[in-house]
């Protein structure tokens, strides 16, 4: 539902406001859990920084791009801290997807020249062997959980891209398994901090889950390791892949005193990576297939578009300016379903938002889910339109105020200076597989069958089951 007029999106008029339906003991726990979209959905009636429970711990919601903007960009005051991220750096380590902003510069600048465009060049050519092997593989008319297709080829991509290294089918659906139960955990988790706790059922899989996790990331570490050392050696396969990769950066570069990367932060570097890498790419092209296959009118100009670029072979990096309708739908995908849905901050100081007093330690949260869905800034802001983008794209020229608006709230990557670093690398990929899908299959749901999104960290779709036909 759209805010109340009177708040517009310049940021005049901003209000606190606190959600109704508070449980004594619970607050709003059961909401977030079993319906939480619908929930975020009705925030923005209630003002631009709405204070939720989380049993009796307060959370505050940004509903304003304003806001959002305000505190994604001042790291200072609002940090990458508390409860939520000491739990994420436990399991994941202090790489750059979790650490605080004391240690952020100096990990983006060692992470940054592995993503520059001469790298994304050699990952795009990953990107298009990967997609071809993969839907190569795929039959007519067969019944398919699409979902876990299209994370096997987003595994394959990475790995291969990213660590110059193969996961073979079997250990790529483990990986697979055990990501989704850690998502599941650790979002349980933050809901239900003193459960993680508890000798449940639950809490034992999620550590098996992490445990597996962890496992390939160590072993896609020493494969890569091996395969140097043989080169080193002089044994290794003339004729093997380029090694240079986001991996073998972290091995060969060198901190400012002049010293090797530790062993740990090259793990805790790698394993975000296996994570960022697959899953959000991975959910994004679910939620973009689920969406065109029930807009056919859509799919349809997808098909002649991809169609006449491609022919029917793969997509390269080459082929991307001339795609801007696929750029489109992967746009309007990634607004209506952004894999990183809460982004949660730490205020470090006593600070004030939309006249709300918050104490130092307050949670905020930034959901691209709510703010994406604003009706007064995405009209019809529930319907699947990628036609919307095509005017905002010009709006740069300040003549379209209310495209440029839009585009300044639209977040799926984050904003400032944590701003994913892996977004050209996620959109070349997203992009070049749904193009290369809409030239070749024509996708239909399954009849009678419920797409629901699951309870993670990661929005993704929990099944995915569709019929593919090739065209």
């Amino acid at each position: 539902m759209a805010p109340r007029q009177d708040r517009r999106p310049d940021g005049s008029g901003l209000r606190a406001g606190r959600a109704p339906g508070a449980r004594p003991l619970t607050g709003h726990l059961t909401a977030l859990y079993r319906a939480p979209l619908p929930f975020l959905d009705g925030l923005p009636r209630h003002g631009d920084v709405v204070e939720i429970r989380l049993g009796r711990r307060p959370v505050f919601v940004l509903c304003h791009p304003a806001l959002v903007r305000r505190v994604l960009t001042d790291d200072r005051v609002y940090d990458r801290d508390g409860a939520t991220y000491e739990r994420s750096r436990r399991a994941m380590g202090n790489g750059l997807a979790t650490c605080p902003q004391a240690d952020h510069r100096a990990q983006r600048r060692l992470m940054q020249p592995a993503f520059r465009p001469d790298h994304l060049a050699r990952y795009a050519a990953v990107m298009q062997q990967a997609i071809g092997e993969t839907t190569d593989g795929w039959r007519h008319g067969r019944e398919t959980d699409l979902g876990r297709e299209l994370f096997l080829l987003a595994s394959k991509t990475a790995v291969r891209a990213l660590f110059g290294a193969d996961l073979p089918p079997a250990e790529a659906r483990e990986l697979h398994d055990a990501l989704d139960t850690f998502l599941k955990g650790i979002y349980r988790q933050s809901l239900l901090p003193w459960a993680a706790r508890l000798p449940t059922p639950g809490n034992r899989r999620y550590a098996r889950a992490l445990a597996c996790w962890r496992a390939h990331t160590t072993r896609l570490i020493g494969t890569h390791r091996a395969h140097a050392a043989e080169q080193e050696a002089g044994r290794a396969d003339d004729r093997a892949d380029d090694r240079r990769n986001v991996l073998s950066h972290l091995l060969s570069v060198r901190t400012p005193d002049g010293t090797a990367v530790a062993d740990d932060a090259v793990h805790d570097q790698s394993t975000a990576l296996v994570l960022a890498g697959i899953e959000t790419t991975a959910a994004a092209l679910a939620w973009a297939c689920h969406l065109l296959s029930h807009h056919p009118g859509v799919e349809e100009e997808l098909y002649a578009e991809a169609h006449g670029v491609l022919g029917g072979r793969v997509a390269t990096q080459d082929d991307l300016p001339r795609l801007p309708l696929t750029a489109r739908v992967v746009t309007e995908t990634l607004r209506l379903y952004p894999p990183a849905w809460l982004i949660p901050r730490s205020t470090t100081v006593e600070t004030e938002l939309a006249g709300r007093r918050l104490p130092a330690g307050s949670t905020v949260v930034f959901s691209p889910y709510v703010v994406h869905r604003r009706g007064d800034l995405f009209p019809e802001p529930a319907r699947f339109l990628p036609g919307r983008w095509a005017e905002d794209e010009a709006s740069g020229d300040g003549e379209n105020a209310a495209g440029a608006v839009r585009l300044r709230a639209y977040a799926p990557f984050g904003l400032g200076a944590h701003r994913c670093i892996g977004e050209a690398f996620a959109l070349t990929e997203a992009t070049m597989t749904l193009a290369t899908l809409a030239a070749r299959w024509r996708l239909r749901p399954v009849p009678g069958a419920a797409v629901r999104p699951a309870a993670r960290a990661v929005l993704a779709p929990e099944r995915l089951p569709m019929y593919l036909y090739e065209r």
